[in-house]
């Protein structure tokens, strides 16, 4: 157990100072987002201007905040979703460099190292107004959604084979699954970066949950899971790209 608890510690550059990050070698920064792919059918979701949901204060979002497991059959509509997508990866400003014409960073709705923002959002779909059951990804800088595939059968059976048994991750509405790509934040800090890659799970995370009770919803995030059933779900290499954390997310019955 010691010998990994190294991982949460602050990286010590004097003991590896022949580590050049790739930045500071002149290499080309890996791009911020994954394109979808061209046959892929893109999706629209309500702008950030036009939600009405989640508008409740802070602090009672945060005083009814807990892990929630059990869910009702209630579907969620495209608006919610659009709000769960950009509370947790939302961009609320992309700085160009004008003489590349290329993003230079994104500021999203949750803290990153550099800016660097090294996850994607899938989505498994069971229950949303307006979207057939299948697998999405969240183009954040878009705020659409990317369909990967759909899935009308076996799909619960599925997530919950691939969380070990955890009912709860079939019965949901919506599954949230994190993928990093570390190169994305490697690029900058190099072997520094897991650590941040680690805490920024937690920044995502946790917004979600504030979000879910702003909704009337719940989630309960997953951290044990088969990480090579999980990968090929959202259809991921599990070494260049590879899941990281999970939120089942579904409605849940009127707090009294």
């Amino acid at each position: 157990m010691e010998k990994y608890r190294k991982y949460l510690k602050a990286h010590n550059w004097d003991e590896t100072p022949e580590i050049i990050p790739d930045q500071q070698k002149g290499v080309a920064p890996p791009p911020f987002q994954k394109p979808c792919p061209k046959k892929s059918a893109v999706i629209d979701l309500i702008p950030l201007k036009e939600l009405s949901v989640g508008n409740i204060p802070l602090i009672n979002a945060i005083n009814a905040r807990k892990s929630r497991r059990g869910y009702t059959n209630d579907p969620f509509t495209l608006e919610e979703l659009s709000f769960l997508l950009w509370v947790t990866q939302g961009v609320r400003e992309i700085d160009i460099d004008r003489r590349h014409g290329k993003i230079k960073t994104t500021k999203r709705t949750v803290p990153s190292g550099g800016s660097r923002h090294p996850y994607e959002t899938y989505l498994v779909v069971n229950r949303v107004i307006g979207l057939q059951p299948g697998i999405y990804r969240y183009l954040a800088i878009e705020h659409k959604l990317c369909v990967l595939s759909l899935i009308n059968s076996d799909l619960a059976e599925k997530m919950i084979d691939s969380c070990h048994g955890q009912k709860f991750a079939g019965r949901a509405a919506i599954v949230f699954i994190w993928a990093v790509i570390p190169y994305r934040i490697e690029w900058r800090y190099s072997i520094a970066a897991h650590k941040g890659i680690a805490i920024e799970a937690g920044h995502i995370c946790q917004n979600l949950y504030l979000a879910c009770e702003a909704i009337g919803a719940g989630t309960c995030a997953i951290a044990a899971y088969d990480q090579g059933k999980i990968d090929s779900i959202i259809g991921v290499d599990g070494e260049d790209e590879f899941t990281v954390y999970i939120a089942p997310v579904g409605k849940i019955k009127e707090r009294k």
